[in-house]
């Protein structure tokens, strides 16, 4: 026995001459641990979900090529039916009980225009019964003759979406079952960082990236993995996360809108803004009257939606007629709000985008700040390789736990 060594004393609270982590990180420590046992699981299929939904227009748009561009020839030369006119020819050729919900309109009249078949049930307590009907009709507005229909409700991005948002759940309750998981997954992001943190200069270089020059032990990789790359993702999952409890929690949707708005605590209000001619003016080509006025005011725009005011199971109720314009093909954050009499079709409110406050513009951003979609293809990327990096963390740090918890039980050698 080596007695100098021995008599060396060591430093309060130290382990095995090493000095003993701080308060902080000794409950950042617990809490991310206990916290990553409860959702870890839950944390790997909200992410893994996330990340393969990124994708989603881009392949669908491949996918449905065909239907998407209806190919009709010297379009210039020919005038696009009725609004009325393509619907009922949509009924004729869909056979479907139930009424179409509402059209996208393209302005490139090179493009099909899209009828949807949606019908929901408030009462239901999973999503197949909840959603009794979601398709899309892809329609040759020169001819009327349907290129194709797709069931949405059965579609794979579709299925994906929604277990993102609520598990397979009723969307109403469901997405509470999702934002808790969420919400302590934000706290894991912070006591993550915390527990990050180099204590030196030295600790610091290794933790920015891989030094494995000289190493060959799988558990040191596998830490590396989970606390180099959880860092780097850290940043954009905290924006994620909290883009997706918008759809959760009121709070947070009340909370971006003060912060964006310079302390406004509530949005514009247009509900009084209402039809008042009467029903009479209402003819056959009401709606059409109303889309020409917004394809005059707003050209460059990707197209706009209408809703046809047929009668739905699901009794929604609109404050007034508003048509909603969405100006980029690949994103909805920039967005139109025109309000038209619906009988007379007259314009009662043109609220363009420009006009917004800067918190009505964060909340009309969330959701392609949330998806990636934002800036195009380059933050699609950016929010694939983060949603890839966070379905990962409960997988290494599952197993850096098991390897610390191996290491303890190890059984000593017999001298």
């Amino acid at each position: 026995m080596d007695t100098d060594k021995a008599s060396v004393p060591r430093p309060k609270g130290s382990r095995n001459g090493k000095k003993a982590p701080g308060i902080l990180k000794k409950w950042a420590s617990r809490l991310h641990l206990w916290l990553g046992m409860i959702i870890g699981i839950l944390v790997f299929i909200i992410s893994i979900t996330g990340c393969l939904y990124v994708f989603k227009d881009e392949i669908e748009n491949q996918l449905r090529k065909q239907a998407i561009f209806h190919g009709e020839p010297s379009i210039e030369s020919k005038t696009i039916l009725p609004l009325r006119v393509l619907e009922a020819k949509v009924q004729e050729q869909c056979h479907e009980k139930y009424n179409v919900h509402w059209v996208d309109v393209p302005m490139d009249k090179k493009r099909s225009y899209q009828f949807y078949y949606y019908e929901t049930d408030p009462g239901a307590w999973n999503y197949f019964d909840e959603y009794i009907i979601y398709k899309t009709a892809y329609v040759n507005p020169f001819t009327g003759k349907v290129l194709a229909v797709y069931d949405e409700k059965n579609g794979f991005f579709n299925i994906v979406k929604i277990i993102h948002w609520s598990f397979l759940l009723n969307s109403g309750w469901g997405k509470y079952v999702v934002g808790i998981p969420v919400l302590i997954f934000l706290v894991m992001l912070i006591t993550g960082i915390i527990l990050w943190w180099p204590k030196n200069k030295k600790a610091r270089k290794q933790r920015f990236w891989f030094q494995w020059k000289n190493v060959r032990a799988w558990r040191r990789k596998n830490y590396d993995l989970h606390s180099i790359l959880g860092f780097y993702a850290s940043f954009i999952a905290l924006i994620v996360a909290i883009t997706g409890l918008f759809y959760a929690f009121t709070f947070v949707q009340n909370a971006i809108y003060f912060s964006f708005s310079g302390g406004k605590t509530t949005m514009p209000d247009f509900s009084g803004i209402v039809t008042t001619a009467p029903d009479s003016l209402r003819n056959e080509q009401t709606l059409d009257k109303i889309g020409r006025q917004v394809e005059a005011l707003y050209p460059t725009a990707f197209g706009y939606s209408v809703d046809l005011g047929n009668e739905h199971l699901d009794s929604h109720e609109h404050p007034n007629f508003s048509v909603y314009v969405k100006q980029l093909g690949y994103s909805y954050h920039i967005m139109h709000q025109l309000i038209f009499d619906e009988n007379s079709g007259a314009l009662l409110k043109n609220y363009n985008h420009r006009e917004k406050n800067l918190g009505e513009k964060a909340i009309g951003a969330n959701y392609d700040v949330h998806v990636g979609a934002i800036l195009g293809l380059p933050t699609k990327i950016i929010a694939f390789i983060a949603s890839l990096i966070c379905a990962s963390l409960p997988v290494t740090g599952f197993l850096v736990w098991y390897g610390r918890r191996r290491k303890k039980k190890k059984p000593k050698p017999i001298v």
